[in-house]
């Protein structure tokens, strides 16, 4: 990376959050820069960009921090803690290197709100990140104290989604 890495976040009830990261990764491995994406809450399901890290290999490494099921908001069991605990790890490591000039921490704010990590993990994982290291991270219900540490705030807001007339999530779109 050239200069100062910032620190992005998209946040907000609308979609396409994990997406913008995405491409935002797609972009720069046009750069010939490497990323790593960990995503919180998210394990064993047929994602597409788990199939596109392959073709883009060095570029893009992609890391699940959580399993396949949905968590209880405010009641998450251990598991699901032990799993977030890892993606914590996995971004640190990250940072101890120079092997990614672009660290995602994909659904991080949600992982938050829902009890696996508590703000105070997650504004000192913020803090540990290389001053070269550009950070992305996604997901609604950003914390005040992540949203102050940010060079710039994204906020995707719903106005309308088809989800409402019944469209399920669709292979290579929204999942």
């Amino acid at each position: 990376m050239q200069g100062r890495g910032l620190i992005q976040v998209y946040t907000g009830d609308g979609k396409g959050k994990t997406t913008a990261s995405l491409g935002l990764a797609l972009r720069a491995a046009g750069h010939g820069y490497k990323t790593i994406v960990i995503q919180f809450m998210k394990g064993k399901i047929d994602y597409g960009e788990l199939k596109a890290q392959k073709l883009l290999d060095p570029y893009l490494k992609i890391v699940q921090a959580g399993g396949p099921h949905f968590i209880k908001r405010g009641s998450p069991s251990a598991e699901d803690i032990r799993m977030a605990h890892q993606g914590i790890a996995a971004a640190d490591e990250a940072f101890s290197g120079d092997a990614y000039d672009i660290v995602v921490l994909d659904e991080l704010n949600v992982a938050v709100d829902f009890g696996l990590i508590t703000v105070e993990e997650a504004v000192g994982l913020v803090r540990r990140k290389p001053e070269c290291t550009e950070l992305i991270i996604t997901g609604r219900y950003a914390k005040k104290e992540i949203l102050e540490l940010a060079d710039l705030v994204t906020e995707m807001r719903e106005i309308k989604h088809y989800y409402s007339k019944g469209v399920q999530a669709r292979d290579g779109i929204e999942k």
